[in-house]
């Protein structure tokens, strides 16, 4: 049986309208939660009074010590100039909000960047906040019709008899922190980022299951939004950064370089085009453990994504034009859903040509691999 309950301190916020609430014992969580509803939605309480979604922004996430009035000072009429005023960019919420008011207005959805860009934003908000960078997959199953090459292994350690299994798997972690939101007028974000991939020969027992490789990819950049638009695709995102990519090895297997990059990004409704041009930036580059390696990785990669109904398909090509053919790599792969489940989804991915690896980044691999993935460009 539910009580009516007064509470006549939010009575004389908002005279004369008495406002009642009716529910049993909660939580202080879902008491906030309550009261802020009595916030937004009391009988005869103008619309223009307060910013509902401030109110439930701060009755989910505002300070527990915050009184009745300074919700009303921060989310009222007078909210971007009251002292105590959140400053900063606008949370997730805000964003999506804003781009789904944005495509209205346009008569089309947010397009698939702008929903991407929207989610980083939401989960910058919060403080601590790790996000998803590049696809975060396992591969159970990969399998190199040419086989990975042992030599570097063989020389540095002695053993002639070295050879790797054709049939292999591989992973990637890849994830990214805030490091500066809404910097000049909300225009540019500094990101920072690291991507470890590993390729692990855990089908070959007799030489107890080893690492082959792992390549480590930390990296940091300025991104800047933008709306301009050619050729019926949106420009909606550009970036300035650094990478530094190493397989942590020395000697003989040693291999490592530093880029300086650029990426532009359009799309068009369930269209992506990434254009991502890079020069080497090394010192040493002349001397290093890879001194040819831009003859195999070029100086740029093109990227184009189709993503529709959960289904994520992604196209990557580089070094083709520039080495007339010879040298470059393609990449196809596929995320699709499975039985419904929203946290994983299937997984494959095909690659062909050189630079699939460090170690291997001037031997050609023929390789197609399935199993499963966690996020995909898109989300």
């Amino acid at each position: 049986m539910s009580s009516g309950i007064e509470l006549s301190p939010l009575a004389r916020l908002f005279p004369p309208t008495r406002i009642v609430c009716r529910g049993a014992a909660a939580t202080p969580r879902l008491l906030l939660l309550l009261l802020s509803g009595c916030l937004v939605f009391p009988a005869g309480l103008a619309a223009a009074e307060l910013d509902r979604s401030c109110v439930l922004r701060l009755a989910e996430t505002g300070e527990a010590t915050m009184t009745l009035a300074e919700i009303r000072r921060v989310c009222g009429d007078d909210a971007e100039t009251a002292p105590g005023h959140p400053a900063g960019p606008a949370s997730g919420a805000e964003e999506n909000a804003a781009s789904e008011e944005r495509a209205a207005d346009s008569g089309a959805e947010p397009g698939l960047v702008e929903q991407r860009l929207a989610a980083d934003r939401e989960a910058a908000s919060r403080p601590f906040s790790i996000i998803a960078h590049r696809p975060n997959y396992f591969l159970a199953a990969a399998y190199n019709t040419e086989g990975w090459s042992a030599d570097a292994y063989r020389q540095q350690s002695g053993d002639g008899d070295y050879n790797n299994e054709k049939l292999e798997g591989q992973f990637q972690v890849s994830l990214k922190v805030p490091l500066a939101v809404g910097l000049f007028g909300d225009r540019m974000d500094l990101y920072g980022a690291y991507t470890n991939r590993s390729f692990w020969q855990m089908y070959s027992r007799e030489n107890s299951e080893p690492f082959r490789e792992t390549n480590h990819e930390p990296e940091v950049w300025l991104q800047f939004r933008n709306d301009w638009s050619i050729f019926g695709f949106t420009n909606s995102v550009n970036t300035l950064g650094w990478v530094h990519q190493s397989n942590g090895q020395g000697g003989l297997q040693s291999r490592s370089w530093d880029r300086l990059y650029a990426t532009l990004v359009f799309e068009r409704t369930h269209w992506v085009l990434a254009f991502k041009p890079w020069f080497w930036a090394s010192p040493d580059k002349g001397d290093g453990d890879n001194p040819d390696i831009d003859r195999y990785m070029g100086h740029g990669e093109f990227r184009a994504i189709y993503g529709r109904r959960g289904h994520v398909l992604s196209l990557m090509l580089r070094n083709q034009l520039e080495s007339g053919f010879d040298r470059g790599a393609t990449e196809l792969s596929w995320s699709f859903p499975v039985f419904g489940y929203p946290y994983l989804r299937g997984y494959v991915q095909y690659f062909y040509g050189y630079g699939e690896s460090l170690i291997d980044y001037n031997n050609k691999v023929n390789r197609l691999g399935v199993g499963i993935s966690v996020t995909d460009w898109l989300e």
